[in-house]
């Protein structure tokens, strides 16, 4: 059994909050540690039927970056969701929802800046 490891390191302020997220992974080609301002990480627990979840950004991650990190969560959760489930129009539901949230966000963002 091959077996391959991904190792994240968070560098943290004095009061504990994200500064850096860099990240290795064995089968990966790239030689150097890469770097992250946000990242996410879950796991299903099915003994207790339940999502286990990291999900953490840096001080530098912008509110526009995070719209757009969730955006593209949401849009391949539906592709990964679809292989899974082949289910087809629940994926294209989800990626609806991705959407309207993208161009939501958006619009608030220019009300805003106005």
């Amino acid at each position: 059994m091959h077996k391959s490891n991904i190792s994240i390191d968070v560098y943290l302020d004095e009061q504990k909050v994200p500064e850096q997220i860099k990240w290795k992974a064995s089968d990966s080609s790239a030689d150097m540690d890469q770097t992250a301002k946000a990242m996410m990480l879950a796991f299903w627990d099915g003994a207790d039927k339940s999502a286990l979840r990291i999900d953490l950004w840096t001080k530098e991650m912008m509110v526009d970056e995070m719209a757009d990190f969730y955006y593209q969560l949401l849009m391949t959760m539906a592709d990964t969701f679809n292989r899974a489930t082949n289910q087809p129009e629940l994926s294209a539901e989800m990626k609806e929802f991705a959407k309207d949230f993208m161009q939501k966000f958006k619009k608030e963002q220019l009300n805003q800046n106005q």
